[in-house]
């Protein structure tokens, strides 16, 4: 079967970030099927462009052996502004739309187009209809639901263009897959999608990436982590991820020489995260560059606890990072409430959740676990054990595979 998998961000080979296709379509391929990508040549993680894409239209490469990958002009506006950002996704919808109808080897049996951004929606619907061939529409978080509600997207014109968009792509799609059960729920409540449509492969577990290993490795060398309790994040810098709850707390345990706060990975907010934490003189956070998805496990083993963050509208989501920590049994201290609360805090029962923005619960909730190693112990197993049988990547590839070979 051919597969084709449009995903403006999907990850170069040693790229950091969410990974989900990257593995899918090694599996994929590796059961023999045929997959290309089409994806965007800006990094989502630090919104920069490599030189080797500058100033090219569409380049071709070929990933582990076989997987074919085309890299579509972004534009360079990317991180100026909003307007640049709107800019810089339509100018993706339309250099991948060229590249779905002009520039693939062969007619492929289906189409994958996953968001955000939804302008994919509009490659993944032209290339289903010109050449006939069904459609899967992935939605991995709610836009523009999540925009409007953090209130990124305030012109009128631009979210009655989104909206549109948004509901013609669901009308229109063979199968859309859900990455939590709450994005059902809203499909069905508020979208009035047919439950019949929509499909569920959440994001899941690199257990063949990460292997648990020893916590005093290079990493705490390297960083000056020695005797040191370690709060780490890992993940993007934007306004979406709400930092300065870690911020917050970091400045609330100052005076705690024991405890230090390391952040891995880059975005947006990066700048004013560092300036704020040099100018308040928190010498207990560090600001540590991204790293390729084979790394990250090494700093997880090397951190005691690991956290995410987002903001509070962001109740319906699982974050990538989740699936990391627990992949390597590492306690998670959480302030999200809804979808991702419910399956680590209460089904997992992988860490401790705590309410969004209140640094003295996060801070009283750092300090039971640094008081009781024995609990941290006890949640990092839990996790390991809960994302083993219900989220390992590898079957929730062969999952989506099942589903995909129902409509082709």
């Amino acid at each position: 079967m051919k597969i084709l998998i449009i995903h403006q961000y999907f990850l170069e080979k040693e790229g950091a970030g969410g990974s989900r296709f990257n593995q899918f379509a090694k599996y994929w391929s590796e059961s023999g099927h045929e997959v290309t990508i089409i994806a965007g040549t800006v990094d989502y993680a630090t919104g920069q462009k490599d030189k080797k894409y500058r100033n090219k239209w569409i380049s071709k490469e070929r990933v582990d052996g076989n997987i074919s990958v085309l890299r579509c002009y972004v534009s360079n506006s990317y991180n100026k502004n909003f307007i640049g950002r709107f800019w810089a996704y339509f100018s993706f919808a339309i250099s991948s739309t060229w590249a779905a109808l002009f520039r693939l080897d062969s007619k492929p049996d289906v189409v994958i187009a996953t968001s955000p951004p939804l302008f994919v929606a509009i490659p993944g619907f032209l290339i289903s209809r010109i050449r006939r061939i069904p459609l899967i529409f992935e939605i991995r978080d709610l836009w523009p639901k999540f925009a409007i509600d953090l209130g990124i997207l305030k012109n009128r014109t631009i979210i009655a263009f989104a909206l549109w968009l948004e509901n013609f792509i669901y009308k229109k799609a063979e199968l859309i897959n859900v990455l939590t059960p709450a994005f059902r729920e809203y499909l069905i409540n508020d979208k009035r999608i047919s439950p019949d449509k929509i499909i569920y492969i959440a994001n899941g577990a690199d257990l063949d990436i990460f292997s648990r290993g020893p916590k005093d490795n290079w990493v705490r060398e390297r960083f000056g982590w020695k005797n040191k309790f370690v709060v780490l994040y890992v993940g993007a810098h934007g306004v979406a991820n709400d930092l300065w709850q870690i911020i917050d707390v970091a400045k609330e345990l100052k005076d705690n020489r024991a405890i230090i706060f390391a952040l891995v990975g880059d975005g947006m907010e990066k700048a004013k995260l560092e300036l704020f934490a040099k100018n308040n003189v928190l010498a207990n956070i560090q600001f540590l560059d991204p790293v390729p998805k084979k790394q990250i496990g090494d700093y997880i083993n090397a951190a005691d606890v690991c956290t995410a963050t987002l903001d509070p509208v962001f109740t319906t989501t699982y974050p990538n990072k989740v699936f990391d920590y627990m992949s390597l049994a590492k306690p998670i201290i959480l302030p999200i409430g809804g979808a991702v609360k419910k399956m680590v805090a209460d089904e997992a029962n992988a860490g401790i959740y705590v309410q969004p923005r209140d640094a003295e619960e996060f801070k009283n909730a750092i300090l039971d676990l640094f008081m009781h190693r024995d609990k941290m112990e006890i949640l990092g197993n839990n996790g390991y054990r809960f994302v083993k049988e219900h989220f390992d990547r590898k079957k929730l590839a062969d999952k989506y595979l099942d589903n995909i070979t129902k409509i082709k």
